[in-house]
């Protein structure tokens, strides 16, 4: 049967990928609705290119423009967070998430209780309201299908009969382009060397996470809601050819990996198709030329955003969404020139310790703390410049 699928966050890396994939296997899927934050241009050209019934613009003020560009098509034009809101919780069958940053919460909560299946790219779901997605999913017989493709691996390996005889998770991290630079050395980096990845290409905020090693961190937080697993079962291990891209290891000291190309295209095939599987154009493994694997644990010293979110993980559901907000902030400055790269997780460390701990019960409470952190850290980024 033809798959109903809404792109929340279409013009985005994953998005595109998304489509490209739908591209290639045009009988199988239905576009129902495709979002985007202000790219009017590529959101339209997708929208008419793959029958979108419906489009929205997160930007008010772009809708005149978006309905232009739909004009003489039977898509709808929406703009402004509600309208993201309601082209996700229209019916369809598959879901991608992969709207950046804490504006994605509402659209993929309204797609969670729409009951479908939701794919996920976007860290903040679990990382800022990781209790809140997982309660909402039970309540609604959702099912939430992970995209990051350490996540994504641990799933396909994962065997829930046998949950009571798992006994590691291991997250794997490509060291990133700092991996064997001094504290010193990394201090002084440049935007332009932190955003270039050696393995994988993406957009510049994840590139300078991977770079501080944050990205694990985070992965780190949603490993522990997605799968259920305390946070001392969850290990993470530097691998730098990015071949394994997770493992599981059971009590019978088994440990099953899931390997593949640096291609974001096979996670998001395998939710895309799930349960079953679809073809995808990513480059296959040729094992004769693969002549070695490493590994090495990673230097929470030289890269203390490990070491920030497991502690943000002990301190209680408020942190980890203070520790995300202060990175954005923290991440975004250092991009503008404003902060150096050393100076990423200082900051981050110093906006944990000045909010309050507090109970969160509904979205409403994220948004609060999230506002807070943002302010806080944008308050210490003003004061170092003085």
């Amino acid at each position: 049967m033809t798959r109903r699928v809404t792109i929340l966050g279409a013009t985005g890396s994953v998005g595109q990928n998304t489509l490209d994939l739908i591209r290639r296997n045009r009988d199988d899927f239905d576009v129902i609705g495709l979002t985007a934050h202000r790219n009017v241009d590529l959101l339209a050209r997708a929208a008419r290119e793959f029958g979108a019934k419906a489009a929205a613009i997160a930007d008010p003020a772009l809708y005149d423009s978006l309905k232009a560009s739909l004009s003489g098509t039977d898509c709808e034009a929406m703009a402004g967070p509600d309208a993201l809101e309601e082209v996700a919780a229209r019916p369809s069958d598959y879901v991608m998430a992969a709207i950046v940053g804490a504006v994605g919460l509402r659209p993929t909560l309204a797609a969670i209780r729409t009951g479908t299946m939701v794919a996920f790219a976007n860290k903040e779901c679990l990382v800022s309201a990781g209790q809140l997605m997982v309660e909402e999913i039970a309540r609604h017989g959702a099912r939430f299908l992970p995209v990051d493709s350490e996540h994504n691996a641990i799933f396909q390996v994962f065997e829930d009969r046998n949950r009571d005889r798992i006994t590691r998770l291991i997250l794997t991290a490509s060291g990133g382009p700092f991996r064997t630079w001094t504290r010193e050395a990394m201090t002084a980096a440049t935007p332009a060397q932190a955003v270039a990845h050696p393995n994988w290409s993406m957009g510049a905020k994840i590139s300078v996470d991977s770079a501080s090693m944050m990205n694990k961190g985070l992965e780190l937080i949603e490993a522990r809601y997605l799968f259920d697993m305390p946070e001392d079962m969850i290990e993470i291990v530097v691998h730098p050819q990015s071949v394994i891209h997770s493992m599981v290891e059971y009590a019978d000291g088994s440990v099953l990996a899931q390997l593949g190309a640096p291609d974001m295209r096979t996670p998001i095939a395998n939710t895309l198709a799930w349960p079953g599987r679809m073809e995808s154009p990513s480059a296959r493994l040729d094992f004769s030329t693969l002549s070695r694997l490493d590994f090495e644990t990673p230097d929470e010293d030289r890269f203390p955003s490990l070491t920030l979110a497991r502690d943000a993980l002990k301190a209680g559901p408020h942190a980890p969404p203070v520790l995300n907000a202060a990175n954005e902030v923290a991440v975004a400055a250092f991009l503008a020139g404003k902060i150096s790269f050393g100076a990423i997780a200082g900051l981050v460390e110093e906006t944990l310790s000045a909010v309050a701990p507090r109970r969160i019960e509904t979205l409403d409470d994220v948004f609060d703390i999230d506002a807070e952190a943002r302010a806080r850290a944008g308050e210490r980024i003003v004061l170092a410049a003085e």
